[in-house]
């Protein structure tokens, strides 16, 4: 009986993880800017880079940070309410699929980029530090942003298990990690056919704001 109450905390740590991570922080910003719903031009992705599209670098940048505070600060929640190793790992896990499938934008959201560093972060500094020097220095050679974030996801279950052999936190990156790479598929194909932009390629024209 006395695990009933531990799965139950389990539970709500899973859930609160998974409602923060569903905040659309790309939606809520551009709203705020007056700037146009980033699910309706672009890649049609509710994240920073489609928030870049509309010209506007600071709303860009706040949605950077918001996405990516949302994991660390799921797991900071629960961590400060004493939940174990396991339940914080998970709880960054929930948060950033609320990220992929949010519930406040009938479940489709995001690729998870931002919210998997917050999450990195929060579980080992050194495997965020190693997946950010991956993510640099492929997007530094190759000029591809979609690579980089796909590099970086091969590296970091890697040095997870490295670091930490087969425990929790090295199955929750690797799901992660997964996940992420699942996303990019359509930027996989276009990096197949020679299609994907690169970084620092002129984008397309900003849509207009809702006031326009």
């Amino acid at each position: 009986m006395e695990s009933t109450p531990a799965l139950l905390i389990f539970i709500a740590c899973l859930l609160l993880g998974y409602l923060i991570g569903s905040l659309p922080f790309a939606v809520i910003v551009s709203r705020a800017f007056g700037l146009a719903d980033p699910r309706g031009f672009g890649s049609g992705n509710p994240g920073a880079t489609n928030v870049l599209r509309t010209g506007n670098k600071f709303a860009a940048l706040l949605t950077l940070l918001g996405d990516a505070a949302k994991g660390w600060v799921a797991m900071w929640l629960v961590a400060k309410v004493g939940a174990g190793d396991t339940a914080i790992a998970f709880t960054g896990l929930a948060a950033f699929l609320g990220h992929l499938f949010p519930i406040f934008l009938r479940f489709r959201g995001g690729k998870g980029v931002a919210t998997a560093i917050g999450v990195l972060i929060g579980l080992d500094g050194m495997v965020a530090l190693i997946a950010a020097l991956t993510w640099a220095a492929t997007a530094t050679i190759f000029r591809y942003s979609s690579l980089a974030a796909l590099a970086a996801a091969c590296v970091a279950p890697g040095v997870a298990y490295a670091l930490h052999g087969p425990d929790s936190l090295s199955l929750v990156i690797g799901i992660m990690c997964l996940l992420l790479i699942v996303r990019h598929r359509p930027n996989i194909l276009r990096l197949f056919a020679g299609t994907e932009n690169r970084i620092g390629a002129r984008p397309p024209p900003p849509p207009p704001s809702r006031e326009g």
